[in-house]
């Protein structure tokens, strides 16, 4: 298992110095014994160097367990797994965590599925089994069963006895689990009051009762709040009768943060679901097509909504060489304001008020930043305007006018940034989807209305430059 490696001693090139030392004519002892002494990591690293045939030899000189702790680092987990013969598949699936068998056997074609799963050890089959059972949004998908539980009215010594009995199946030891003869969660014992507890001491006293927990069908992005305010080397899962059925450990939830992490980061590029490199191109343009059609549309609204202002251009054309300068600086400061929302919103224990105090946040930054840009842009667009043989009061107005759209549409982008990802929550939908795209269109619509219709209402109405 990946838990039991040996430390590497391999130097920066190891992928390229594991593969040659896995083509050399080694011994099958010999081999085995030259790559003991890397982590099962760096082996992992060097597959992707070696050709089938060189990894099928690889297959054949390793034990089925270093060969599971192998493939459990690997990036392309699913791939390997499908090199290998249907039984060494079987043996290698006995030695792996059930969450990663459960994740290959899900991209499986269903009669192959079926055939390894009757194929696997009654105890690993029901592991299996157990977390195929949840779906891939729920927290029980990613749990592991790799955990010690004693009964709640065990002795200090009995439960010592019980520790050294299920330490050989599993290697979660640091926390021991307390249930009851129904397998209800009752408490955790930390491993070390354990060792030093004396032999008459109650169980009890060395329990804690006040420990953190999930149910297993709850939401995986509603329980990651909740899993990272403890610095736990594993949480309980429990079931909906709150009986202990697995741990969410250390090394799961880094996985399953990074795994809602990259589907946030692909909603945020207006993607429907995360992609890689060696995915079909269809499929990638599936992903992506969608959000793109809505994005024309609203595209074609703000094109229409330009196409409103064309007598105000056509007076003063001047204004039309700094409309990019406005749209892009109001999409900056949205696409700004909607990743320190969602950063927010991650927490579903955010509150009204939290969230009222996070609009009035970002309003004020968001007028701050408009303020030292606005004036800015007043002072070198009117310096610029004036060094093009325009007249000087005629120069200041229009970067006037500049600077007020500026301020005024940095602040609604502000407002929009927060308030739109806050009102999709409330309504039951991912913030995530509030993306940046879509809030980059929004924002070039309000810039637009804002820069026209402040060069309409200054420029033309008040002071008659047209």
């Amino acid at each position: 298992m990946a838990g039991n490696t040996t430390v590497s001693t391999a130097p920066a090139g190891y992928s390229a110095e594991i593969a040659e030392l896995i083509r050399s004519s080694l011994t099958p002892r010999r081999m085995q014994e030259k790559l003991s002494s890397y982590h099962e990591n760096d082996v992992a690293s060097a597959l992707g160097l070696l050709t089938q045939a060189e990894r099928a030899k690889l297959y054949q000189i390793l034990d089925s367990e270093t060969l599971a702790g192998i493939l459990e680092y690997s990036d392309h987990l699913t791939e390997y797994v499908q090199e290998l013969s249907v039984r060494k598949k079987v043996d290698v699936f006995s030695q792996m965590e059930p969450s990663d068998v459960v994740e290959v056997l899900r991209q499986l074609e269903k009669g192959e599925r079926e055939t390894l799963v009757d194929l696997l050890d009654p105890e690993v089959r029901s592991d299996v089994k157990l977390l195929s059972s949840f779906d891939e949004d729920e927290i029980g998908s990613v749990m592991s069963t790799n955990y010690i539980s004693v009964p709640d009215h065990a002795s200090v010594k009995e439960a010592m006895s019980e520790l050294v009995r299920q330490a050989a199946e599993n290697d979660n030891i640091s926390t021991i689990y307390v249930v009851d003869q129904r397998e209800t969660f009752y408490g955790a014992i930390d491993l070390k009051d354990l060792i030093i507890a004396r032999e008459g001491t109650d169980l009890k006293e060395v329990m804690t009762c006040s420990y953190p927990y999930v149910y297993a069908r709850s939401p995986i992005e509603d329980c990651i709040p909740q899993l990272r305010d403890y610095s736990e080397d594993s949480i309980p899962v429990l079931d909906n009768e709150n009986r202990l059925i697995g741990v969410i450990t250390a090394r799961d939830l880094v996985e399953v943060v990074g795994d809602e992490l990259n589907e946030d980061y692909a909603k945020l590029a207006g993607l429907s679901a995360e992609e890689d490199l060696e995915e079909p191109i269809f499929r990638s343009v599936k992903k992506r097509l969608p959000w793109l059609f809505v994005l024309l549309v609203m595209g074609l609204g703000v094109s229409a909504t330009v196409g409103l202002f064309e007598s105000i251009v056509a007076q003063l054309p001047v204004i039309m060489s700094f409309q990019s300068l406005i749209l892009d600086m109001a999409g900056n400061v949205g696409t700004q304001s909607l990743a320190v929302a969602i950063r927010v919103l991650m927490d579903k224990q955010t509150s009204g008020r939290q969230k009222l105090t996070l609009i009035l946040k970002e309003s004020r930054v968001g007028l701050t930043n408009g303020f030292i840009l606005g004036i800015s842009s007043f002072l070198v667009i009117g310096g610029y305007l004036v060094l093009k043989g325009n007249g000087l009061s005629f120069a200041f107005a229009v970067s006037g006018c500049l600077g007020a759209a500026m301020i005024l549409a940095m602040l609604i982008s502000s407002l929009s940034g927060t308030v739109i990802p806050i009102f999709f929550q409330k309504i039951g939908v991912d913030p995530a989807v509030a993306s940046g795209p879509l809030i980059t269109t929004v924002n070039d619509l309000v810039a637009v209305i804002t820069y026209y219709g402040l060069a309409w209402v200054i420029l033309i109405n008040l002071l008659h430059l047209a």
